[in-house]
C-alpha cells in the first residue's frame, strides 16, 4: 500500500497569456509594483473579483511573484477566498478579459461575474 500526500494549492498564479498582458500593462505604468487581486461583495452569487494596479503593497498584502517582472498582491482578508486561483487572459471575439479559475468557488452565476465560497 502506498500513501499519497496532497498539498493544497496556495497562492495565486497566472497563465503565460495573463503574464504577458500584465507585463504590457505594467510597462505602461512604470510607477506600479504589480497587480492586486481582490474580491468585493457583488452579483447574484456573492463575490466579484477585482484587479487593480499597485504602486506600493499594503501592509497586509502577500506577494506572489509570477514572473521576474510581474507580481500579484493579495490582502490577507481576500487570500482564503482566492488562494489557488489561476488567472488567465482570454480573447473572445473583440473582447479580452482576465478569467479566474478558483478552486475555492463553490458556485458561479450564469454570466460569470460573481462566485460563492463555502
Amino acid at each position: 500500500m502506498t500513501t499519497e500526500t496532497v498539498t493544497p494549492q496556495t497562492g495565486v498564479n497566472m497563465t503565460p497569456a495573463a503574464i504577458e498582458h500584465a507585463r504590457g500593462q505594467l510597462r505602461k505604468r512604470p510607477e506600479m509594483a504589480g497587480i492586486r487581486l481582490g474580491t468585493k461583495k457583488s452579483g447574484c452569487s456573492g463575490f466579484k473579483y477585482t484587479t487593480d494596479f499597485v504602486a506600493e503593497p499594503g501592509s497586509d498584502d502577500t506577494a506572489f511573484p509570477v514572473a521576474d517582472d510581474v507580481t500579484v498582491y493579495v490582502s490577507h482578508q481576500d487570500l482564503p477566498m482566492v488562494s489557488g486561483t489561476v488567472i488567465d487572459f482570454v480573447t473572445e471575439g473583440i473582447n479580452s478579459v482576465f478569467e479566474f479559475r478558483n478552486p475555492n468557488a463553490t458556485a458561479e452565476c450564469g454570466c460569470g461575474e460573481s462566485f460563492a465560497v463555502s
